[in-house]
């Protein structure tokens, strides 16, 4: 069998019709945006689950109908927040309207990173390689451990007394 395939023809007839160009040739990923030009997508981190939608615009971020600054009061959520459009050099060219529910303020700030990172590589997949580098795209996956019977936290024992 293996002295019969000897071009890419054979192998396509081994294969079964399926044509090496097929095979070989990757498609170029698309843009996604909906009828008015937004991106949507979702992110997470922790309880909280953000679903974000990115449109051009002045660079305006609203968070559950409030700006970002009076939702996320402290400026160490607000940087990052901010870090997806630094590190894709886009800073003030995207609008972002986002809703977050669960968890707190600091899993909220992470959700709403999550999502913009992925909306944006949405909208134009050729910023997809900085935001993967700088590992945003990837969903961090640590969550609070479940507290166990017989035990005062999920790990922490109960205080010995010897009497």
């Amino acid at each position: 069998m293996a002295d019969e395939i000897k071009s890419l023809e054979g192998l396509e007839a081994v294969a079964g019709g399926v044509s090496a160009a097929a095979v070989a040739i990757k498609a170029p990923r698309e843009p996604e945006r909906d009828a008015l030009g937004r991106s949507y997508a979702t992110g997470k981190r922790k309880d909280a689950v953000a679903r974000v939608w990115i449109k051009p615009g002045s660079g305006k971020v609203v968070v559950n109908g409030k700006p970002m600054n009076e939702y996320f009061a402290r400026p160490v959520l607000q940087m990052i927040l901010k870090q997806p459009f630094t590190i894709s050099g886009t800073e003030g060219q995207f609008d972002v309207m986002a809703t977050v529910a669960g968890g707190g303020l600091s899993g909220q700030a992470g959700a709403v990173k999550h999502g913009v990172s992925k909306a944006l590589q949405l909208y134009d997949p050729s910023l997809r390689g900085a935001l993967k580098a700088a590992g945003f795209l990837t969903r961090d996956s640590r969550v609070v451990e479940r507290k166990k019977y017989g035990k005062r936290k999920a790990r922490r024992s109960f205080q010995f007394s010897k009497r």
